[in-house]
């Protein structure tokens, strides 16, 4: 991985780092979240290395109540395909629909970053097309991963001002 932080360094060659974005907005979020942190750590062959603190922020190019969101650092042996697949699987847990494009959501679970890779599948993109646009999703990231090095974009920290105008708060817990 292309962060300097030793503690986010994968346990076995086979395993890699990845960034997870979280939201909610509807019912209780704040536990929502939570609750689906403790869920990725217990993804088979993953471990949870790092959370960010929560954040509040509006609806990003829509309506509804704010969401709040964070960002985990997880490793894993799971294929990013199969991570995906676990990641909504949690979604259904919380009874995620997807109605229209930027509905509100029960639990939003979005692959920001898998190690250093480029991926253009049919069912995933990563890095995430939204990552540096995106204050919720940006500033957590960089709150656990300040160096990091986004691929096929560069240092992520590069990005943070362009997006001083998004409504963003970080929640005491």
């Amino acid at each position: 991985m292309n962060d300097a932080i030793s503690d986010l360094t994968p346990d076995t060659a086979k395993e890699v780092v990845a960034y997870i974005g979280i939201g909610a907005n509807l019912g209780d979020a704040r536990a929502s979240v939570q609750q689906a942190l403790a869920g990725l750590a217990q993804l088979p062959a993953t471990k949870l290395l790092r959370q960010s603190a929560l954040y509040r922020s509006a609806p990003f190019e829509a309506d509804g109540d704010d969401y709040i969101n964070a960002v985990a650092a997880i490793s894993t042996a799971l294929p990013p395909l199969q991570l995906l697949a676990a990641l909504q699987a949690i979604e259904q847990a919380f009874g995620r629909k997807r109605p229209y494009f930027h509905a509100p959501r029960t639990l939003d679970l979005d692959l920001l970053l898998y190690g250093d890779q480029c991926i253009a599948a049919p069912t995933l993109t990563v890095p995430h097309p939204g990552i540096t646009l995106r204050a919720f999703v940006l500033l957590p990231l960089l709150e656990i991963a300040p160096s990091l090095v986004i691929p096929a974009a560069g240092p992520a920290q590069q990005f943070s001002a362009a997006l001083s105008g998004q409504r963003i708060e970080r929640l005491n817990i």
